[in-house]
């Protein structure tokens, strides 16, 4: 999901919940802590130079039951971030804890978010002889 994305989502819904893959929601006194911008500028391993920019979300929960996050708040908290950080409309990773920091993509299923799995990959398969999966 992009930025331009979540931003109509937060203004047409009236409670935030986010629920990971296993099914289990983040508990609902959550809090985002952190809207960042993340940029990666790296080498691949067939040597190739790339950048990768993406909007990150820090849910926290903590023990505060009181002040439960609603979607206008997270709404003004990205706008903000939109004028000091120079935010792009890229796509948006939220970190979470579980046994580590866990970064995930982000959908929405017309209730909630969806915390999605992500995975590592090869980006130059082709320079290191690592052949391409068949499609069939």
């Amino acid at each position: 999901m992009k930025l331009s994305e979540i931003k109509p989502l937060l203004t047409e819904n009236k409670e935030l919940s986010f629920q990971l893959p296993d099914g289990t929601l983040v508990p609902e006194h959550f809090h985002v802590t952190e809207v960042g911008k993340v940029t990666r500028h790296f080498i691949d391993c067939g040597g190739t130079e790339r950048k990768e920019e993406v909007i990150n979300f820090q849910l926290w929960a903590a023990d505060d039951y009181n002040h439960r996050l609603h979607p206008e708040k997270l709404l003004h908290i990205i706008e903000l971030s939109e004028k000091v950080l120079g935010l792009t409309d890229a796509a948006i990773e939220v970190e979470y804890q579980g046994d580590t920091i866990q970064r995930f993509g982000l959908a929405f299923d017309g209730k909630g978010f969806l915390l999605t799995g992500k995975q590592t990959d090869c980006l130059a398969k082709e320079n290191c002889g690592i052949p391409e999966k068949n499609q069939n």
